[in-house]
């Protein structure tokens, strides 16, 4: 009532006085009525920035709550977490176990800028001279920090033109592609940003614990800038300025690779009222992952990304928008029946899109387990590979779940698909392999690599097959779309390369419910023979030729090597399995 009285009187004054003293007399009420306004606002709010005209008047806070501390961790060392006063939301039931919480402020982190990494349609090649392990074989060993050079090797192109895989190898092979033996799992930490413990938390979790990939929960009000490759989350109450990064795919040990992988940025938005606006919002969460990589060899396809897709999407049963950054238009439409399964939403090109897109939840980077396998402990409601595949044949109108014996007297045959390979480890007696096959009692069906292009069909051809055969390679994870109790017999080249080439396909078949069987061919059956004598390392000693590094072995019994069957002695594996199918 004060200030009302006091304008009043000086208003009356005014009416009194000549027009240039009128306004004269008005600026400087003006002058010194705005500091008094600003000032009472202020008090009013003080959590908020005000902003007039050009000038901007900021009142931080800098007390941070305190939370109890709790001596829990998943790994000693392993979790720290950072709280921070932040939005208040109703937390959901995807928290974080085992987690110690402290409250500290994020001093020190540097703010970057986010990478401008080119679009990935394919696998490409590392830079010259660096360190690099190539996993274009399928070992899928897990290195961090390896002070031990790669040798020089041009990985992706390799993958590309050999389209084959490797996935964690033995100590032998570890020696020859890192120089030492590969720790099974990283000590990172675990931060969290999270309120205070008297009101609901927004919450930004990131786990960089895990062997295999890097993740972040976001839990709030999350703004995604999909250009920029920055993802926000807005708080009433603004605090030091902290960037986290991270890269969404799921192989971080691979150094080289990585390297080409589109960092993401989260930050706090102080303030949600000065932050970006909403173009598009969203009431369901969002995944954010790459689909460059190794993208484009079926193995890495369903191992790198699609398996841990499933196992970070599933639980919300479609309800859920994916946001792909290193964009790959062709190999999305490759898998669109899979993603359209996975969402009901259309993915975004995280790399062209200029909206603010806001949504309740974010997952950043992908739940990545094992070697093409999920692991049904870590999930929310334990589901396995075996929900995988039935998604699949949802997704592909599969209509063979399992494979049923035979009655013995009848005349249908069971159908075994050949996978035949161009180049290295191909197949040099392939006809004389499939006619005997067809004797021993099988229709068979013999799939080039393109005959592998059309996917539904060819997923479709798959499903109807009982057995399926290949030398090791990608195309053999096309076994996902193999029904329940067929079998699987992977032929594994002369080297010394059983373990590893168990480890990817042979461990992963039976949690698909696949019958594995192995056939390791002998000298005579590799090429090999025609080009180094009897006594040689490669045939009394493999593993030393192991050793010498990973250029060797990959030149001489991955890149060389083909392999010619011993027609008589693999006749006796489908003979074996031919017996339980038919009865």
């Amino acid at each position: 009532m004060k200030t009302k009285t006091t304008t009043t009187t000086k208003q009356r004054l005014i009416g009194r006085v000549p027009n240039a003293q009128k306004l004269r007399l008005g600026v400087l009420l003006g002058c010194l009525l705005l500091p008094a306004a600003l000032l009472g606002l202020a008090k009013s709010n003080p959590h908020h920035q005000l902003a007039i005209l050009s000038l901007q008047f900021s009142i931080l806070p800098t007390r941070l709550s305190t939370v109890e501390e709790r001596n829990i961790s998943k790994q000693p060392g392993a979790n720290l977490s950072l709280s921070l006063p932040m939005k208040a939301i109703q937390e959901q039931t995807d928290s974080v176990a085992n987690q110690t919480i402290l409250s500290l402020p994020l001093k020190g982190t540097k703010e970057s800028s986010t990478d401008s990494v080119a679009n990935l349609t394919s696998p490409s090649l590392p830079p010259k001279g660096s360190q690099e392990h190539s996993d274009s074989v399928a070992i899928d060993t897990q290195v961090v920090n390896s002070s031990t050079p790669f040798q020089e090797q041009p990985l992706a192109l390799k993958l590309k033109e050999n389209n084959i895989t490797f996935d964690e190898t033995n100590a032998s092979l570890s020696q020859a592609i890192y120089g030492k033996q590969a720790p099974s799992r990283t000590s990172e930490q675990v931060y969290q940003v999270s309120g205070n413990s008297t009101v609901p938390e927004s919450k930004l979790i990131c786990d960089r614990s895990e062997p295999r990939s890097d993740t972040c929960s976001m839990l709030g009000d999350v703004r995604v800038l999909g250009k920029s490759s920055t993802i926000l989350l807005a708080s009433p109450s603004p605090w030091e300025n902290s960037t986290l990064e991270i890269r969404p795919y799921a192989r971080k040990w691979e150094t080289p690779v990585m390297e080409t992988i589109k960092k993401i940025s989260l930050k706090p938005a102080p303030d949600a009222e000065l932050a970006p606006a909403c173009s598009v919002n969203r009431s369901v969460p969002a995944v954010v992952f790459s689909t460059g990589g190794f993208l484009g060899n079926v193995f890495h396809d369903f191992t790198d990304v699609l398996v841990p897709l499933f196992a970070t999407s599933h639980r919300y049963r479609g309800e859920v928008q994916f946001l792909a950054t290193d964009f790959n238009a062709g190999w999305i439409d490759r898998y669109r029946h899979i993603l359209k399964r996975l969402s009901r939403y259309r993915i975004i090109n995280m790399d062209a899109d200029d909206q603010v897109r806001c949504f309740p939840e974010a997952r950043v980077g992908l739940e990545s387990h094992k070697v093409f396998g999920i692991d049904p402990s870590r999930t929310p409601n334990g589901y396995s590979m075996l929900d995988f595949k039935q998604m699949l044949r949802d997704a592909y109108s599969l209509n063979k779940a399992s494979t049923k014996k035979i009655v013995k007297q009848s005349k249908k045959k069971p159908r075994l698909l050949m996978i035949l390979r161009k180049g290295s480890r191909s197949l040099t007696n392939a006809k004389a392999v499939i006619r005997m096959a067809r004797a021993a009692g099988y229709k068979v069906v013999a799939a080039a690599p393109e005959d592998m292009r059309d996917l539904s069909r060819f997923a479709r051809i798959v499903n109807s097959c009982d057995v399926m055969v290949g030398v090791h390679g990608a195309g053999l994870a096309n076994m996902v779309f193999l029904p329940t109790n067929a079998s699987v017999v992977q032929i594994i080249p002369w080297g010394g390369l059983k373990w590893a080439c168990r480890h990817d396909f042979g461990e992963p078949a039976p949690e698909m419910g696949l019958n594995y069987v192995e056939y390791e061919i002998k000298e005579e059956e590799s090429s090999l023979i025609e080009e180094y004598p009897r006594d040689h390392a490669v045939f009394t000693d493999p593993e030393s030729i192991q050793k010498q590094g990973w250029n060797m072995l990959w030149s001489i019994f991955l890149n060389k090597q083909k392999v010619r069957l011993d027609v008589g002695r693999f006749r006796e594996v489908l003979l074996e399995i031919y017996q339980t199918l038919k009865q």
